[in-house]
């Protein structure tokens, strides 16, 4: 079957190439689906250029991507939620949804809303999943003011979406060319951060979700209130998550180093700051695919781009000027 693989870190174009590898097979808790579509997210990105290494390193070559959204066309012993035809949609826990087959075990998939593409909720899991997660964690509730970075992109568009659902007040950033478009996603208010100042906009807001790191994740503090909360994708690692994932002391050390502005930052606001490491969640699937079904959430998608021209798709993310996600057709 084919599937797109990186072969190596460093450079997209030097890395990433279609490979004829084996279809997989499945044990008792396993379905094995056909791979209708699929997207690309920016943690594709930092892995091919090898920015995620301290994290998690890979058997090289191996399979990208990690949304996934098509047909059983089998199933182990142990699976009896699910049936071949069923239509389903996931984010896989390993990299390998870039493929035509793809082995993954019952617990981590849902049936796809009826009401969209197998593109659509191809959009949806890994976004839809950190946008509910990382809400979560900060307790967002109706009534609360957020600041979402990023409208436009994949983690932003849905995390309007779904803060509107909570009945939030909604914040968020973007360009001018995509106000209008971020407008209609519901946001309260668009800022367009070529031509406004937002920290001079925005203040006094019960939380923040960073989804862009460095400078921003420390102004964060200045638009929250007392006591607010700042939600980053791709910030410093917070103390409690340093606890669960069990560190070393001097790794410990050094990443209590690295947050030091961060916590001064924290005791100052009496804030709550947290980065969260997206998981896959099959209840969270089924969240979104009411919330889809329903209308509240509409799956945002740029451009799709066939599995054969996936390095394109890669690097056309990897501009950060995508309108929603971008969508790999495995079919074509």
């Amino acid at each position: 079957m084919r599937a797109v693989q990186f072969t190596g870190y460093g450079t997209i174009s030097k890395n990433v190439k279609i490979s004829e590898i084996e279809k997989p097979t499945i044990n008792k808790e396993e379905v094995l689906i056909e791979t209708y579509a699929s997207s690309v997210n920016p943690i594709d990105i930092k892995v091919i250029e090898g920015k995620l290494k301290s994290i998690s390193n890979f058997n090289l070559p191996t399979t990208l991507g990690y949304d996934v959204s098509g047909i059983i066309i089998d199933k182990g012993e142990n699976v009896i939620n699910f049936n071949v035809g069923d239509e389903v949609f996931l984010k896989v826990n390993k990299q390998g949804a870039f493929s035509e087959f793809v082995a993954v075990n019952q617990r981590l998939i849902n049936l796809k809303p009826q009401n969209i593409t197998f593109k659509e909720a191809a959009s949806l899991p890994l976004v839809g999943l950190t946008a509910i997660q990382s809400l979560r964690r900060g307790r967002l509730k109706a009534g609360d003011k957020i600041l979402i970075h990023a409208g436009s992109g994949g983690v932003g568009s849905f995390a309007i979406q779904y803060a509107k659902s909570i009945k939030a007040y909604v914040y968020t950033t973007t360009s001018t060319e995509n106000v209008n478009w971020v407008k209609k996603l519901g946001a309260d208010k668009v800022i367009d951060y070529k031509t406004e100042d937002y920290t001079a906009i925005v203040q006094g807001v019960d939380m923040v979700l960073d989804t862009l790191g460095n400078q921003f994740t420390k102004d964060a503090f200045k638009v929250i209130k007392k006591g607010g909360k700042v939600i980053s994708l791709v910030g410093p690692i917070d103390k409690e998550t340093v606890s669960r994932m069990k560190i070393g002391v001097l790794s410990s050390l050094f990443l209590a180093w690295k947050r030091r502005r961060i916590t001064t930052q924290i005791k100052k606001k009496s804030a709550y700051y947290s980065l969260v490491l997206m998981k896959a969640n099959a209840k969270q699937l089924n969240e979104i695919k009411k919330l889809v079904e329903s209308g509240k959430v509409k799956a945002t998608i740029d451009k799709v781009f066939p599995l054969s021209d996936t390095l394109n798709a890669l690097l056309y993310v990897k501009k950060r000027h995508a309108k929603g996600k971008v969508i790999i057709d495995i079919k074509k």
